[in-house]
C-alpha cells in the first residue's frame, strides 16, 4: 500500500469524520450483539422451563416478550448508527474523490507542453476518472467495511471467548488459512489490475482519437480497419478483465467453504460440549448465530482486499503524473508590468523527443510597440521562436528579455496574461462564438466582443447565422471554415488588448484583402502593442518594422521591407514568385 501513502493527507484532512465515523461503527456493533445474546438467552430460559418445573410459564413469556422487545429495539438502533456511520465515511470518499481530481487537474494544468506530446488524451481521461474511482472505492467502501469487520471481530471474538474459550479456537481454526489464501490472491490481482488500467486507457484513448478523427476516417473510408482494430483491442481488454475476474471468483467460494467449516466445528465440538453439560444449548445457538454473523465481513475481507489492490494499481498510474516535474519552472513571485520590448540574444534549442536543433544562435530584438515579421520555408524555426517567446519551451543556451528582464525572472502567468497568441492550429471550444471570444477576455461585454469579431473581419459572417454570437460550435469548431476559425481566434487575442500579439500563420486560410484589412485593423487598435507575425505571405510581412528571415533554425536575413529588397536574397526571390 505505498502508493495510497498519497492519500493519507485527505485521510488527515477529513480526520473528525473518520474519528466520528469509526466510534458509531463500534457503537452500531455493540447494539448488533444485543440479538445474538438474547436469543441465545432465550433458548436457555426455554430449555430451563421444558426441563425444570422451578419457573413458572408466565415469568417465561414475560422474559421472552421483554427479550423480543430489546431485539427489535437494538436491531433499529443498530441499522441507524450503520445509516450514519454509511453518510460519514462514504461521504468522506466523496470529498477526498472531489479533492484528488482537483488535485490532478491542476497538476495537468502546470505540466509544460511537452508532457502532452508524450502522453495521449484518453491516457489523460482515464487516470482522472476510471482511476480515480477506483481509488475513492478504497477511501469509501473498502476504509468503512474494513473498519466495521475490525469492530464486529473484536467484540464479537472477544466475547465468545469470554462465555467459550475452548469452542471459540475450534470456530476460528479457519481464519489464519484464509488470511493466507488472501494474501497469496492478492499479489497476482494487484499485477492483473494495473494491466486491465493500462488496457482501458488504451482502449480510451483509440476510441477518443476515433470520434475525433472521424472525418478523416470516412474521408479515407477506412471505417472496416478502425473497427477491426478496436475489436481486437476491445478484445484483448475483455481478456484482461477475465483474467482478473477469475482470480477474483476464487474470493467467495473459499470463503463460504471456510465458514461453512466454522459452523461444522461449532454445531460438532459446541454440541459435545452441551452433551457433557460444558456449555447450555443457548450458548451454541449464539455461537452458530455469531459465526453467521461473521459470515459477511469475513467476505468482504477477500472483496477489500481486492479493491484494495485495484487502488494501489490505480493510485500509482496516478502518482507517475503527479510526480512528474514541469520542465518550465515559475521562478518568481513578482509581478513586473511588461510594455513589450523583447530581445532574443543567441537562442540555441533542441527539441528533446526529436533532437532536431531547430534554432542555432539567433539574436534579433523588436523596440516596444513596434512589429515584426519572421519567414522562413517549412521547418525553418518560425514556430519555435514563439513557442519560446510564450516560455512553451526553455531554450538551451541564450536568454529572453523582455523589457530587459530574463523571461525565466517573469512571472508565468503574468508573462502569459500580457501576451495575446494565435497558434498556426486554431482550436475552438464546444461553446459559443461569444464565449469561445470571451475566452481572451472572460469579463468582456457584448460590447467589446463585437468590436473584436468586427477587427477581425468576422462580423459579417456572424450576422449570417441564426443565432448570431449565440451560435453553438461543434466540437473543434466543426461547423466553421478554416478562415472563420482563424479570424475567431484573432479576435479571442485581440480582445483582451495584450502587451505582445503574435500571429502564427494565423492568416493563411484568408484572402489577401481580408488579411491587409485585419491587419490595418490591428495596426489601428495596436499603437503601443508589440506584434509579432510568422508568415509566408509578402503580403503580410511588407508593412512590418522589420523582418526577420530564418532558415534552417539560423537567421539568413534582417531588416526592413526595403532594406531587405536592396540583398536581393531570400526576401526579394520570395516577393517575386509571389508578385507573379
Amino acid at each position: 500500500m505505498v502508493e495510497l501513502k498519497h492519500l493519507n493527507k485527505y485521510l488527515l484532512k477529513y480526520k473528525f469524520k473518520i474519528i466520528i465515523g469509526i466510534f458509531i461503527t463500534i457503537i452500531a456493533r455493540i447494539f448488533a450483539l444485543v440479538a445474538p445474546n438474547l436469543i441465545g438467552d432465550s433458548i436457555t430460559l426455554i430449555e430451563n422451563y421444558l426441563f425444570s418445573s422451578d419457573i413458572e410459564l408466565v415469568i417465561v413469556k414475560k422474559k421472552l416478550l421483554s427479550n423480543i422487545l430489546m431485539i427489535v429495539v437494538s436491531a433499529i438502533i443498530a441499522g441507524i448508527f450503520t445509516f450514519i456511520m454509511r453518510q460519514m465515511l462514504i461521504n468522506v470518499s466523496r470529498y477526498i474523490e472531489f479533492d484528488l481530481k482537483n488535485e490532478i487537474y491542476k497538476k495537468y494544468q502546470t505540466l509544460s507542453f511537452d508532457f502532452y506530446k508524450n502522453n495521449r488524451t484518453g491516457d489523460l481521461m482515464n487516470r482522472i476518472s476510471e482511476d480515480v474511482s477506483k481509488v475513492r472505492m478504497y477511501i469509501g467502501p473498502a476504509i468503512m467495511y474494513t473498519i466495521n469487520t475490525f469492530a464486529l471481530f473484536t467484540i464479537v471474538i472477544s466475547y465468545m471467548i469470554s462465555v467459550a474459550p475452548k469452542l471459540t479456537m475450534y470456530t476460528l481454526i479457519p481464519l489464519p488459512i484464509l488470511s493466507f489464501i488472501i494474501y497469496k490472491i492478492s499479489i497476482i490481482i494487484n499485477l492483473k489490475s494495473k494491466t486491465v488500467q493500462e488496457y482501458l486507457s488504451k482502449l480510451t484513448t483509440y476510441t477518443q482519437e476515433s470520434f475525433s478523427g472521424v472525418k478523416i476516417i470516412k474521408t479515407y473510408t477506412v471505417e472496416n480497419n478502425i473497427n477491426k482494430e478496436l475489436n481486437k483491442l476491445a478484445n484483448t481488454s475483455r481478456e484482461k478483465n477475465m483474467s482478473l475476474v477469475k482470480i477474483q471468483a476464487w474470493f467467495f467460494p473459499l470463503m463460504i467453504l471456510l465458514i461453512g467449516i466454522s459452523n461444522i466445528l461449532v454445531v460438532f465440538i459446541g454440541g459435545r460440549q452441551y452433551m457433557n453439560n460444558e456449555i447450555e444449548l443457548g450458548v451454541l445457538a449464539e455461537f452458530i448465530i455469531y459465526v453467521n454473523m461473521l459470515t459477511w465481513p469475513v467476505a468482504t475481507v477477500g472483496w477489500v482486499t481486492s479493491i484494495i489492490q485495484q487502488a494501489e494499481a490505480s493510485q500509482k498510474r496516478i502518482n507517475e503524473f503527479l510526480k512528474t516535474k514541469s520542465s518550465i519552472v515559475d521562478c518568481s513571485k513578482n509581478n513586473i508590468k511588461i510594455e513589450g520590448k523583447i530581445e532574443f540574444k543567441n537562442i540555441e534549442f533542441t527539441y528533446p523527443e526529436t533532437q532536431i536543433n531547430a534554432c542555432k544562435n539567433i539574436s534579433f530584438s523588436v523596440k516596444k510597440g513596434k512589429s515584426l515579421a519572421i519567414m522562413g520555408d517549412i521547418g525553418s524555426g518560425k514556430t519555435t521562436l514563439l513557442e519560446l517567446l510564450c516560455r512553451i519551451y526553455d531554450p538551451i543556451n541564450g536568454e529572453i528579455l523582455i523589457d530587459n528582464t530574463n523571461i525565466k525572472n517573469i512571472n508565468i502567468k503574468e508573462l502569459k496574461n500580457s501576451i495575446g497568441y494565435v497558434p498556426q492550429s486554431t482550436f475552438l471550444f464546444s461553446e459559443s462564438i461569444e464565449k469561445n471570444i470571451k475566452f481572451g477576455k472572460n469579463n468582456a461585454s457584448l460590447n467589446e466582443v463585437e468590436i473584436a469579431a468586427k477587427n477581425a473581419c468576422l462580423s459579417s459572417d456572424i450576422d449570417m447565422f441564426k443565432d448570431g454570437f449565440k451560435t453553438l460550435l461543434g466540437e473543434r469548431g466543426v461547423n466553421l471554415s478554416g478562415g472563420q476559425k482563424q479570424r475567431l481566434a484573432i479576435a479571442r487575442a485581440i480582445i483582451k488588448r495584450p502587451k505582445i500579439l503574435i500571429l502564427d500563420d494565423s492568416l493563411s486560410a484568408v484572402d489577401t484583402e481580408t488579411e491587409e484589412k485585419i491587419l490595418s485593423n490591428i495596426n489601428n487598435i495596436s499603437k503601443n502593442i508589440t506584434l509579432i507575425i510568422a508568415t509566408h505571405r509578402i503580403s503580410s510581412a511588407k508593412n512590418c518594422d522589420k523582418i526577420l528571415i530564418i532558415n534552417n533554425g539560423k537567421v539568413l536575413e534582417y531588416g526592413s521591407h526595403h532594406e531587405l529588397i536592396k540583398k536581393n536574397g531570400y526576401y526579394s526571390k520570395t516577393l517575386l514568385k509571389q508578385s507573379k
